[in-house]
């Protein structure tokens, strides 16, 4: 029981959340496929789809920004932050909702009416969640974001699987099981005291501009971002008539998001603390993080990357069966890891530029990847005609990705790349032998 304490940390918290969620939202999604119509199916795909988007560009807009503003901030100045997130967020709620309601009255798709019905309604009730979740990451109490986090795909699948028992599992019922779990999501949140929701007396003016500022470049980010990981696919569609070749190179791309999850624990315990570094005016402290976070796991995705590469084959099949063995996915897969050791850097990099207030650097980065990325696209086509050729593109973005922001914050940070991987390997050194001695210690 010990040890279990010592290994529950924000760190193993973070995990958690990252892990869990989608793992439970993909069983309920597994259940409507088999139990909606088809066409009921297909109107939920649209609704998530268009909420997800809408979701992508409100927290791509704010949610750095608060993080970024409110760690290490004074109490005053904190109250200041959340209210002016309380005051943007309705009003790209409120426009992102106007722009659904003459959607309704202009359209004539009956699904997209469907759809529209309920846009607004749950936008509105997903606000409150997600300042809350906004706000306890940068007070770094990843106990309580993995409650809330939880509840709402937990309450959805309840929903779910009351409906299945009773017969009842139609697209307005669904809608409706996910409306009342995002308010009631929504109402802990609230009642908790996490959303903070009379901080909004306390915004300001000045706030308020200081987040347009900063939010304009982190959603250019975000929907940059958004654009380089589905460019591909966009590319491959259109390059290749055979459309199996998209759910080729699909199901390795998928199977790459399994490494996103630990970077992006990690990079939400991290990007609070790197923060408050900054509040305070110590520049090392921050580099020091960054290294640190960017060196361990750069150190352990080493072990994990080649191990994979192995077993690539035997991890195809078992994901995405038979038919996808003698195809190019286990090979596309392989080239993919290639890459994976860059990622944590890459990533570090951005967040790296968001912190030091230059947000507009992280976007050009992002935004030199994406180019990078088309243009290797359709130049590895020319010459491979397959998709060892996109993938290998990917390999490239990711370099320059990695190049340029290594040049920029050379400027203002004093560090080198071989740091990050010394301070990693000492760093994941000593979380072995930490790890190993609390073992030993229990057994004993």
């Amino acid at each position: 029981m010990q040890i279990l304490k010592k290994l529950v940390n924000k760190h193993t918290l973070s995990l958690a959340s990252n892990a869990v969620m989608p793992i439970v939202s993909m069983v309920t999604v597994s259940l409507l496929a088999r139990n909606l119509t088809e066409r009921d199916l297909g109107y939920w795909i649209l609704f998530l789809i268009t909420f997800t988007i809408a979701n992508f560009f409100r927290s791509g807009f704010l949610q750095t920004s608060l993080v970024k503003f409110y760690s290490g901030a004074s109490k005053e100045r904190a109250a200041t932050v959340v209210g002016s997130t309380w005051f943007m967020g309705l009003i790209l709620t409120s426009i992102l909702a106007f722009i659904s309601f003459l959607t309704y009255l202009f359209g004539s798709n009956p699904s997209l009416e469907i759809t529209v019905n309920w846009f607004a309604i749950i936008f509105f009730s997903t606000l409150p969640s997600s300042i809350a979740l906004w706000v306890l990451q940068a007070e770094e109490r990843f106990d309580r974001i993995f409650f809330l986090q939880l509840i709402h795909p937990a309450t959805f699948f309840l929903s779910i699987v009351a409906l299945i028992i009773i017969h009842q599992t139609h697209f307005q019922y669904v809608i409706y099981a996910y409306c009342l779990s995002a308010m009631l999501t929504s109402l802990i949140s609230i009642a908790a005291g996490w959303a903070k929701m009379s901080s909004i007396r306390h915004k300001s003016n000045a706030c308020v501009k200081e987040l347009v500022n900063f939010g304009k470049y982190s959603v250019g980010t975000s929907i940059s971002s958004y654009l380089l990981r589905g460019s591909d696919t966009f590319i491959i569609k259109y390059m290749f008539v055979d459309p199996s070749f998209v759910a080729i190179y699909y199901l390795p791309q998928r199977l790459m998001e399994v490494i996103e999850i630990p970077l992006r624990s990690f990079i939400a315990t991290a990007l609070p603390a790197m923060s408050a570094a900054v509040q305070r005016n110590e520049k090392p402290h921050m580099t020091y993080i960054m290294k640190k976070y960017a060196g361990i796991l750069t150190i352990l995705l080493i072990p994990v990357s080649i191990v994979t590469f192995i077993c690539a084959d035997f991890i195809i099949e078992i994901i995405g069966g038979q038919k996808f063995v003698p195809t190019e996915a286990a090979r596309v897969f392989r080239i993919f890891l290639c890459f994976a050791v860059l990622l944590p850097v890459d990533r570090f990099f951005g967040i790296t530029l968001d912190i030091l207030n230059k947000p507009h650097l992280n976007l050009v980065k992002v935004v030199l990847m994406l180019v990078v990325n088309v243009a290797g696209d359709f130049i590895g086509i020319y010459f491979t005609h397959s998709l060892y050729g996109v993938a290998l593109a990917s390999i490239v973005s990711f370099i320059a990705g990695v190049v340029y922001g290594y040049w920029v914050l050379k400027k203002n940070l004093n560090f080198k790349i071989r740091d990050i991987l010394q301070l990693g390997f000492s760093e994941t050194k000593l979380l072995a032998i930490s790890l190993i001695s609390r073992m030993k210690g229990k057994n004993d």
